[in-house]
């Protein structure tokens, strides 16, 4: 039990990535809280991890609107006694070239995958902090979702890419601040996972299923990652398994970036 006496803070928690971590968490005695904009997945998850034994609440919410993230973490304290967790996965996705990417869709894409990790972290130091400061308070964790397109380049994702490579700067500059206070950060950096979102980014092509034959030939280990293949590494990260650990950008891709 790892994460036992644990407070987690799931974002995106209703689906895919985000699932599995708030289910892995809690096989491994976190009380987790699940937030996104969505409520039904998140009372599914929620109901799925109770139903396992576990510890887990629905908090709907938009990461990209403050007050929303002021309340979510808020909840989450006064249900569950404190926080010791941030996992920050909720994210938007879209393809397109400069010129084809609107301004609107620029901006909800910086709106979630930035400015909306920068709220929740935001309002999650202080809770982190205090709990690192308790009496056998081993620190605090941040685990960020970002992205092997925050680290290389691939074409048609200039919003992605760019959202996601300001994740790895974001990461390592609050490594750096929240260091002395035993608060890490670290970032994830996934390829091609078999998630809602892995799924559109195929399906935008119009052939799915050759989308993905020709994406995988580009992954050295010959396979798409799932959601239980982040999750085990977001639970390193999350735990004291990695407690000499911060400011890291992790590839997660099947060798994508070794080349």
């Amino acid at each position: 039990m790892k994460l036992a006496n644990h407070v987690a803070l799931v974002t995106g928690g209703g689906t895919g990535i985000g699932r599995a971590i708030a289910e892995l968490f809690a096989r491994e005695g976190a009380r987790v809280a699940l937030a996104g904009r969505r409520r039904q997945p998140l009372e599914e998850a929620a109901a799925a991890i109770q139903q396992g034994g576990g510890q887990a609440m629905a908090q709907p919410g938009d990461v990209s609107n403050e007050a929303d993230v002021k309340a979510v973490v808020a909840g989450t304290v006064a249900a569950f006694g404190g926080l010791h967790i941030v996992v920050n996965n909720a994210a938007y996705w879209m393809a397109g070239t400069a010129e084809e990417t609107g301004s609107e869709d620029w901006q909800r894409m910086m709106d979630t995958n930035l400015k909306g990790v920068f709220f929740v972290s935001k309002h999650a130091l202080p809770e982190l902090r205090r709990a690192a400061m308790r009496p056998g308070g081993g620190g605090g964790a941040i685990v960020n979702i970002g992205s092997v397109l925050g680290l290389v380049g691939m074409k048609r994702r200039v919003a992605y890419a760019t959202s996601k490579g300001g994740l790895v700067a974001m990461t390592r500059a609050m490594a750096l601040d929240h260091a002395a206070e035993k608060i890490r950060v670290n970032c994830i950096c996934p390829s091609l996972v078999e998630t809602p979102m892995g799924q559109s980014s195929l399906a935008y092509t119009g052939d799915a299923q050759a989308e993905l034959a020709r994406r995988i030939t580009g992954i050295p280990l010959g396979r798409a990652g799932t959601p239980e293949d982040v999750a085990r590494l977001a639970l390193f990260l999350a735990s004291e398994d990695s407690s000499w650990m911060t400011g890291a950008a992790i590839p997660l891709d099947g060798g994508v970036t070794a080349g």
